[in-house]
């Protein structure tokens, strides 16, 4: 096989979908496909092609006219032969991959992450593009097994497979120097620990949180360790830790420090996050929107119906009322959950089977 991959998140890009981009093209690259990406980046980058291990980067500075940086990339695919056309993530990426596919005649796979689909359907601006490339693709893969049924309700003809995020356990560990990290920051905090970790804005439930936190009753038994970019309309409870965003390998320490992470998002695809987090033995305070619903039950932590504030402050009440014990019961079936169903060979057999079925 031979992909052209078309994403506006890769590396050096930052954030979760760039680190889902980087992690699924190693993934396939590693089991020996050649892949070709082409990084529409909106940063100030150099036109350049460069070589990587598996295949080559294709850096497309986007700048102020994207419609010139999709046209001169087909100027330099010209010629160039690829069993399938890829689009992942973005509303470029979304619009230039049918007609590079069509003008490559090869079939098209759309791999829809979360606010691709959430959010696009409803964008008076993104929705052309989406529908267009779900329309054209010969497979369209969701990390949500929820979202399937909306993606056919909206395209029928659509061929659509669920293939999850996975996580590299043996990669994403918490070394003893974090542990004690950790559990230093937790001790100081005098109360069990939530951890609030990414997009901390209230799409993504934040506010529905924190008000479910206040009407609970249990608010001054948890402290919130807030990691990442708030929206400063957000009112915060007093004596929370509030720190920048960071990146990935710098967040074990923090994990270590949390009793609970919480995902209350509203609609979601599977956040890295949630992974990341039961990967190293911490439950999870989550919703079940999108992804949250194929990962997370009461075995491996506190699930509530996204958006209902009665199921979230019984879940809150929950979560206050587990014991120590409880609590790492729950984080030994998480961590186990993860090494047994969300592995990245699981995750890079899946892509591989539907590049194989869309041959």
């Amino acid at each position: 096989m031979r992909l052209l991959w078309l994403t506006e998140h890769y590396p050096p890009s930052r954030g979760g979908m760039a680190e889902s981009c980087d992690r699924i093209v190693r993934g396939l690259r590693e089991a020996g496909v050649e892949i070709d990406v082409a990084h529409l980046t909106r940063r100030d980058r150099p036109w350049q092609i460069g070589g990587e291990r598996g295949g080559r980067l294709l850096t497309v500075p986007l700048e102020d006219n994207p419609e010139h940086a999709l046209r001169r990339l087909w100027t330099t695919l010209r010629g160039e032969s690829y069993t399938h056309v890829v689009a992942f993530g973005g509303t470029y990426a979304m619009l230039g991959a049918p007609i590079l596919a069509a003008w490559l005649g090869t079939p098209l796979v759309t791999l829809l992450r979360g606010n691709d689909f959430d959010t696009g359907v409803f964008s008076l601006r993104r929705r052309g593009a989406l529908l267009d490339a779900l329309r054209a693709s010969a497979t369209v893969c969701v990390v949500a097994s929820g979202h399937a049924p909306l993606v056919s309700a909206l395209v029928p003809e659509a061929r659509v497979r669920w293939v999850a995020n996975g996580i590299d356990t043996s990669s994403w560990q918490i070394l003893p120097s974090e542990r004690a990290a950790g559990l230093a920051r937790r001790a100081a905090a005098g109360r069990r620990t939530i951890g609030l970790i990414g997009q901390l804005k209230n799409k993504k439930g934040v506010g529905f949180l924190l008000d479910a936190l206040a009407a609970s009753g249990h608010a001054d038994r948890f402290h919130l360790l807030l990691v990442g970019e708030l929206e400063e309309h957000l009112a915060v409870p007093a004596g929370h830790t509030r720190l920048p965003f960071l990146d990935r390998y710098e967040l074990p320490a923090l994990y270590a420090a949390c009793d609970l992470v919480a995902l209350p998002s509203f609609y979601d695809g599977l956040p890295n996050v949630a992974l990341e987090a039961v990967a190293l033995g911490v439950p999870l305070l989550a919703s079940d929107a999108g992804g949250l619903a194929d990962l997370v039950d009461d075995e491996i932590g506190f699930r509530f119906a996204a958006g209902d504030p009665h199921e979230c402050r019984a879940a809150v009440d929950r979560a206050a009322r587990a014991t120590d014990e409880q609590l790492a019961k729950l984080g030994t079936a998480a961590a186990e959950r993860v090494r047994r169903d969300f592995t990245v060979a699981a995750e890079t057999e899946g892509y591989l089977r539907v590049f194989r079925e869309s041959a």
